[in-house]
């Protein structure tokens, strides 16, 4: 097997010492591949990878490594794992790797709908000339507006397309459809013909946990993100009060007993204000480099108490690309922050569990903007002030952001990362500068908020940021607290209540 593995090292770009050689050796050649795959997409400066250098990544593939002779894990770091990472292709990017990406999804999305047992499920092919009551499972292409005011939707299978009219006398079933998003992968029942089918229902494949998960340690979450460091609008001062409160310095002492029961603090991107990000970002900035970014960001993390687990993933504005999944921050950039024994880099969307078998999916964000434009009845009567309903559409989809062009995207290989194939207990996301809490089928949706004054952008687009805010999860008793760091002192708990 040393054979094929330092082959599939040389087509990625890099080289294994002898010892990790050896190493990877004992292992099966399932897990050795993987293990390749996923050095593959730290984005190393390094070609050639040492026993150093993969001691320093272990968490990433701790799960897929033995000691030899008895079986335990190489690190004992149990309370972080993630358990989700996208392959990224090293080949040259072609539309077949489209056509391979949404294949991909429509048959995941497909099993899953399939799990619903609907009477009568037909491929679009096996529909014929005589009438019937058909369910089939198609992705939307297209959908418009008839004269008469009756909504037509085009949807096709891996068998070919049809023609669905929604009747606009059944408003509800209008209303639903009309919410619907070009590329959604939903069910349809239908009556009719392979002529002219008619919607009777819609059925997305959704997200659902059949009870509320609740840990057995009295411990908290602390969710933030969106801190903009090298911004001359990062709010340093406040950030650093929350760094404060944190190791219990601040607040009186019911507060101080809460902030030494927070374990775990998950950063959703945009870590740093970046360069270059948008026209004359510079004379905004204070800090002109992204690494002297992500410097001063390690320097005031690096002040948080040792034991407290920082989970981060990129955003737009981090030094990575802009298509989704991204990968971590890559150490070129980051260096400081790579040497942090209690800081976790995953990618932007990521899967991580924590040690209470909490199940936590991260995005930042990107897509939210794109829903909110796309979905009239969220534009209408919440715009950008209440993200989580957006967080609620991507469940029901199970798909962080479906519709081609809504932004960038880079497909990966195997299959389409930003498909929620596994149910998550809770999804944290950022990107909106505005923390809100909320519930959807048993999963808790957390937006985190910003340490950014509102930008001129954001004024323009009428979002106006509530930098500051830092939302609590207690996950044996699934209380929610909020934070407001944003005045002199400490402010009072906001209770939110139980999730």
């Amino acid at each position: 097997m040393v054979v094929d593995i330092l082959k599939l090292c040389i087509d990625k770009g890099f080289l294994l010492d002898k010892t990790v050689l050896r190493l990877l050796n004992k292992l099966e050649e399932k897990k050795a591949i993987e293990i390749v795959k996923i050095l593959t997409n730290l984005g190393l400066d390094e070609r050639v990878v040492t026993k150093d250098l993969f001691d320093l990544h272990i968490d990433k593939f701790r799960d897929m490594l033995v000691k030899e002779g008895n079986g335990e894990a190489v690190d004992d770091r149990k309370s972080v794992k993630l358990l989700s990472a996208s392959v990224f292709s090293s080949r040259k990017i072609e539309v077949s790797h489209f056509i391979e990406y949404f294949s991909s999804r429509y048959k995941i999305l497909k099993g899953i709908l399939e799990l619903k047992n609907f009477n009568n499920l037909s491929s679009i092919r096996r529909i014929g000339s005589n009438s019937g009551i058909y369910t089939i499972i198609g992705m939307v292409f297209s959908k418009r507006i008839t004269k008469n005011k009756n909504l037509l939707i085009e949807v096709e299978d891996l068998t070919g397309s049809s023609i669905i009219l929604v009747n606009k006398e059944n408003r509800v079933l209008f209303e639903k459809c009309s919410n619907l998003l070009l590329d959604d992968v939903v069910a349809f029942c239908v009556s009719g013909s392979s002529d002219m089918l008619f919607a009777k229902d819609v059925i997305y494949p959704d997200c659902e946990l059949g009870k509320e998960k609740r840990g057995r340690v009295d411990e908290y979450v602390a969710f933030s993100g969106d801190f903009h460091v090298g911004s001359k609008m990062f709010l340093e001062s406040n950030f650093l009060k929350f760094v404060s409160w944190l190791n219990g310095e601040m607040g009186d002492d019911r507060s101080r007993a809460i902030a030494q029961k927070v374990k775990y603090l998950f950063l959703s991107g945009d870590i740093i204000d970046g360069v270059g990000i948008y026209q004359e970002q510079e004379k905004f900035l204070n800090i002109k480099t992204c690494k002297g970014q992500y410097q001063k960001v390690a320097e005031m993390l690096g002040k948080i108490r040792g034991d407290v687990e920082i989970v981060m993933c990129p955003g737009q504005h981090d030094a990575v690309w802009i298509g989704e999944p991204q990968p971590t921050i890559p150490k070129k950039w980051a260096s400081d922050l790579w040497r942090m024994e209690n800081l976790y880099l995953v990618p932007n969307p990521a899967l991580v569990e924590i040690d209470s078998n909490f199940k936590i999916l991260m995005y930042h964000g990107a897509s939210i903007n794109r829903f909110i434009d796309e979905i009239s009845e969220i534009r209408m009567r919440f715009g950008h002030s209440h993200p989580t309903k957006v967080v609620r559409e991507m469940l029901k989809r199970r798909h962080l952001a479906p519709t081609h062009g809504i932004m960038d995207y880079i497909p990966c290989e195997g299959k389409d990362s930003l498909v929620i194939d596994v149910v998550p207990d809770i999804v944290v996301t950022g990107d909106q500068h505005r923390a809100e809490v909320g519930s959807y089928n048993n999963i808790l949706m957390v937006a985190g908020s910003c340490w950014q004054s509102t930008t001129p952008f954001e004024e323009k687009i009428g979002n106006v940021s509530e930098p500051c805010r830092v939302p609590l999860f207690n996950l044996k008793t699934r209380e929610i607290k909020m934070i407001d760091f944003s005045d002199d002192e400490v402010g009072d708990f906001k209770e939110v209540g139980d999730a």
